[in-house]
């Protein structure tokens, strides 16, 4: 099974490019949602430590942005990110036959997530398209963003490391075309 890693920063189109390849895709931001909404262990670690502002279970999108800061994202990714580790073995697990798999994981570089033979793909998106998708999204905030991306590695790192780069500042039929060179070298 080969694993192909898409990189790239926040609202750069990771999702919407892994839904393009038409693989089975692991995507750590659904898989966030699901543990929030479905692990009572991980709720009760963050009621523990966070006991004023997490206190719903499932836990509330809302309880998590009120204590988004850069000392508690830290505590916060301690706590979910096993979970989330966890339910990636799940998935490599159940694709195991497959020839590919999509990874959709934000901060995989940077949480040592990758292997050496991986093909990581990059998504280069320029600021003024990120921006405006930020905007679109309805929940833009600036402090919420700013807290996100200071978990990154700078982008121009993350390309240099990259076996391909997806430009995504076009239509769906230039990332299609894109995609399609991708996939046909594992099919010859």
């Amino acid at each position: 099974m080969i694993r192909i890693a898409l990189v790239g920063e926040i609202a750069s189109g990771k999702t919407f490019i892994a839904r393009c390849f038409r693989l089975p895709t692991f995507n750590a931001d659904i898989e966030v949602k699901k543990i929030y909404k479905n692990n009572k262990r991980c709720f009760k670690k963050l009621n523990k430590i966070f006991p004023n502002n997490i206190k719903h279970y499932p836990i509330r999108k809302s309880e998590i942005k009120e204590i988004l800061n850069k000392k508690n994202i830290k505590i916060l990714s301690k706590i979910v990110h096993p979970y989330v580790r966890l339910n990636l073995k799940k998935f490599e697990r159940k694709n195991r036959k497959k020839k590919l798999i999509v990874l959709d994981i934000p901060l995989l570089i940077e949480n040592k997530l990758y292997k050496k033979s991986d093909l990581l793909i990059g998504i280069k998106t320029s600021k003024k398209v990120i921006i405006k998708r930020l905007k679109e999204r309805g929940n833009y905030n600036k402090n919420i963003l700013n807290i996100l991306r200071a978990q990154q590695i700078n982008i121009k790192k993350k390309l240099k490391l990259c076996d391909f780069i997806i430009e995504n500042n076009s239509n769906k039929n230039n990332i299609l075309k894109q995609i399609k060179i991708i996939k046909n070298k594992f099919n010859d």
